[in-house]
């Protein structure tokens, strides 16, 4: 472990190897949502939640034999990515329907803006890299990434076999 990392206890026993700067804060900002326009992986647990609030057959598709949430064909000009397409759940005004309804998100959108991995039998967690380049909320707040790691870190993800956060539809 590097002089930057750091293990922090996120749940009792789970711990995560921190390797981003403890300073960081970030916050989610009005009118980004580049997050939202790419396929969201969902992990079993995600599936069985997300199949109380949704219709899987019309919400999900396979890619790689893994499921992710539908990136749709939005007809605007606002929060979609270059292609046109966004999250299926990403409403016209830029809002998650799943949060605000159901006051729930599938496990990779908490975990956003954090990069997710196993190493030697620990977790490591970073900020994604292609969050420097797109992500407006980091460091534009007082809120500690470092001092709420649970918020950003479901459990279930110590669970899984492989929690690399690094897979896109």
């Amino acid at each position: 472990m590097s002089a930057d990392t750091r293990r922090v206890e996120v749940y009792p026993d789970r711990e995560v190897v921190v390797e981003f700067d403890p300073d960081l804060t970030f916050e989610c900002v009005d009118d980004c949502t580049w997050c939202c326009h790419h396929g969201v992986l969902l992990y079993d647990r995600d599936l069985l939640e997300l199949a109380q609030r949704a219709n899987l057959a019309e919400t999900t598709t396979d890619f790689r034999g893994e499921k992710f949430v539908t990136r749709e064909a939005k007809d605007r000009e606002e929060h979609v990515a270059e292609d046109g397409h966004a999250c299926a759940f990403l409403r016209e005004d830029g809002l998650c329907s799943l949060h605000l309804d159901a006051d729930w998100k599938p496990t990779r959108c908490s975990v956003f803006p954090l990069a997710v991995w196993l190493e030697d039998g620990d977790l490591h967690v970073d900020i994604r890299d292609s969050a420097h380049d797109h992500c407006e909320g980091l460091n534009v707040s007082e809120r500690s990434v470092i001092d709420n790691l649970e918020a950003f870190l479901p459990e279930l993800l110590w669970d899984l076999e492989n929690p690399d956060s690094d897979r896109e539809l």
